[in-house]
């Protein structure tokens, strides 16, 4: 299944797609893996996958502490290659989000033939834009993967059509300014900034689906932004699910009792 069948699927139930985040390596390789699939057993429509780096601009202290983790723990690139291999399977879509310099160090072309290999979907950039990432979309083109690039509050209208017009999959609307990291509440920001984007998306001729992330931390938070966009995207909260619970099937217990929140969320939506 591609991420965009899993959005249309989502959308003959009547409802917006839920995302879940979780980064290789953490806690271990395999019991990221563990994880991942507790989170698709519980609901989860597509699954993002994080690629630890050293230095994470845009992640805020929860998620930077879980990569920290897997890098000290010695994850590499292959090994987030396994654990997209070992979600895919499961038939959901799977794709990676990263940093650009991990990619770069990699090799384009080669991770991109790499991550088409081991069944990943596509790959979230949060720090390439698309009118410096020629070389990624190309590559990306060449293997059929989706290309799922950002927009925020502050982007000009001129910057969004140029991010959906390059997007595939899915577009990334940051709700909120600043660092990742669950909130109290939901970004005022996020409604207005999904209503633009569509109506570029419009413009363009396009059916494109806007997913909202950063900050959602429970299923009434789900519910609200499921009531105007397309999907809702939800990674320190899962994060926090590990990191707080050193016993494994407790913090499985944790990771499934939230995705049934959110899941019950944009369902209730």
């Amino acid at each position: 299944m591609t991420v965009g069948t899993a959005f249309e699927k989502a959308r003959a139930d009547e409802r917006a797609a839920l995302v879940g985040y979780l980064p290789a390596g953490f806690p271990s390789v395999d019991g990221a893996i563990e994880g991942l699939r507790a989170m698709v057993d519980a609901g989860c429509d597509v699954i993002e996958i994080g690629l630890p780096y050293s230095d994470p601009v845009m992640d805020g202290p929860t998620v930077q502490t879980a990569a920290q983790r897997a890098l000290d723990g010695g994850v590499r690139t292959r090994d987030v290659l396994r654990t997209v291999e070992a979600v895919a399977a499961t038939g959901t879509p799977t794709v990676v989000m990263t940093y650009w310099n991990p990619i770069d160090h990699y090799g384009v072309e080669r991770f991109a033939a790499d991550l088409a290999s081991a069944g990943g979907a596509g790959l979230i950039t949060p720090d390439l834009t698309p009118d410096s990432g020629g070389e990624w979309i190309a590559a990306a083109d060449a293997q059929g993967l989706d290309k799922i690039f950002l927009v925020s509050p502050s982007s000009t209208d001129e910057r969004i059509a140029m991010t959906t017009a390059a997007c595939r999959g899915f577009v990334y609307a940051t709700a909120v300014m600043g660092v990742t990291g669950a909130r109290a509440t939901t970004s005022a920001l996020a409604p207005p900034l999904v209503a633009r984007t569509r109506t570029t998306i419009q413009h363009q001729n396009r059916d494109l689906p806007v997913a909202v992330g950063l900050g959602v931390s429970n299923g009434s938070q789900a519910a609200e932004i499921a009531s105007y966009a397309d999907g809702v995207i939800v990674g320190s909260a899962f994060v926090r699910c590990v990191l707080d619970h050193d016993d494994r099937r407790e913090a499985l217990t944790a990771l499934t009792t939230l995705t049934h929140d959110l899941a019950e969320g944009v369902r209730r939506a």
